[in-house]
């Protein structure tokens, strides 16, 4: 199935072209990737990991707290912290208090950490993957990471603005509809053959991934 097939669906299912443009997003430039500092990235995650299974406007709600409980995400700090102070957060009424998710923000502090180390920082380390590896960096997630697999890493990209697709229910179905995906997502091989069909839709169309994400997401019904 061509991409423009799926394209012609989705501009029918939202009214029209300029509709349907107008809730696509827009991802910044490659630059912007460097200029976001390394709290922001483990704020952003740690927001993905605590979102994970849970209602997202409490954690909104909720977001300024955890700032102010954390201490605006400092990796450096937050890489070597003692035990003691994540036993205290998972008792402040503050954040919600999930100790397993608490744990995550060292975990994934220390990735950062080691990231930056080699590359200056961790935007100039996502600035220098390219989106047609998103499943080798999703894969890299997983492993260095903590609760950084399944959507979590993929939301996480997004709302950093690194240009990737979001494997949402509705974009699963479009690939198996098409048949570009026989496996399951959370396999390996499922993983590169979404990829595989958003590089075949890219070179197709030109479109950075996040917009063929979404198209793909609103040509279905629902």
């Amino acid at each position: 199935m061509r991409f423009s097939e799926i394209h012609e669906r989705a501009i029918a299912r939202k009214g029209g072209v300029e509709e349907l443009n107008a809730r696509l997003p827009t991802p910044p430039p490659a630059s912007a990737l460097e200029q976001r500092s390394d709290d922001r990235y483990l704020a952003e995650m740690t927001c993905c990991v605590f979102k994970a299974g849970f209602v997202w406007r409490v954690i909104d709600k909720k977001w300024p707290d955890f700032e102010a409980a954390f201490h605006g995400f400092v990796p450096a700090y937050w890489q070597q912290v003692p035990p003691d102070v994540l036993e205290t957060l998972a008792c402040d009424e503050r954040i919600v208090r999930n100790l397993q998710k608490i744990r995550t923000v060292p975990e994934n502090a220390r990735m950062i950490m080691d990231t930056v180390h080699e590359h200056g920082s961790f935007g100039a380390f996502l600035r220098q993957w390219p989106s047609s590896d998103q499943a080798g960096l999703l894969l890299w997630f997983k492993r260095h990471g903590s609760r950084l697999g399944g959507n979590s890493a993929q939301y996480f990209l997004r709302r950093v603005g690194w240009d990737g697709f979001i494997m949402s229910n509705d974009v699963i179905q479009v690939l198996r509809q098409a048949k570009l995906l026989d496996a399951s997502t959370s396999s390996k091989k499922g993983l590169y053959q979404v990829q595989e069909a958003f590089n075949a839709w890219h070179g197709e169309t030109g479109l950075p991934y996040s917009q063929l994400s979404r198209i793909a997401a609103y040509s279905i019904d629902g």
